[in-house]
């Protein structure tokens, strides 16, 4: 079975990333857009990124548009978009699928550790979270609804 540090990834810029540079933090991975109803939640999840990264929390924004194509501008769009409304710090990746087909792998990797509600694997919305723990061992899945800062408890547990 694939470990989640296993994956490689695109940055923002379009550089490879490897998650395998985030062993022994706490991530919270979000996909993110710029044009949806919980676009807002950037601030929130900027304020969390201020308040733990120091601690070892890493919040990793996964842009998406399969949902109401609410992400439809190019990297350098978000990234600007993303600095200018809500100067987000945290690290930013290219647009990924998240569902179907062409989805990322470590998106399959996530919804198969934590299904959502009824076991349901499928991603429903923008903006849902999923909170790993530093060993990579232990995904919790959030849904849109759950703001940034109703995740305090549950980022200081692991921290």
């Amino acid at each position: 079975m694939t470990q989640l540090y296993d994956f490689e990834v695109t940055g923002i810029d379009g550089d490879k990333v490897g998650l395998e540079q985030y062993q022994g933090k706490v991530l919270l991975i979000v996909n993110v857009a710029s044009k949806c109803g919980f676009t807002p939640q950037y601030k929130g999840l900027q304020a969390l990124y201020e308040k733990y990264h120091d601690r070892g929390l890493e919040i990793l924004g996964f842009p998406c548009n399969q949902f109401g194509s609410q992400e439809p501008g190019d990297e350098a769009q978000i990234k600007e978009f993303c600095s200018l409304n809500y100067d987000v710090s945290f690290p930013m990746f290219s647009k990924v699928d998240v569902n179907g087909t062409n989805a990322a792998p470590l998106y399959d990797s996530l919804k198969k550790a934590a299904p959502g509600l009824l076991g349901s694997t499928s991603i429903k919305w923008n903006f849902t979270k999923f909170l790993v723990s530093r060993d990579g061992q232990k995904i919790t899945r959030f849904g849109p609804t759950a703001t940034p800062a109703s995740l305090e408890a549950a980022i200081e547990k692991l921290l």
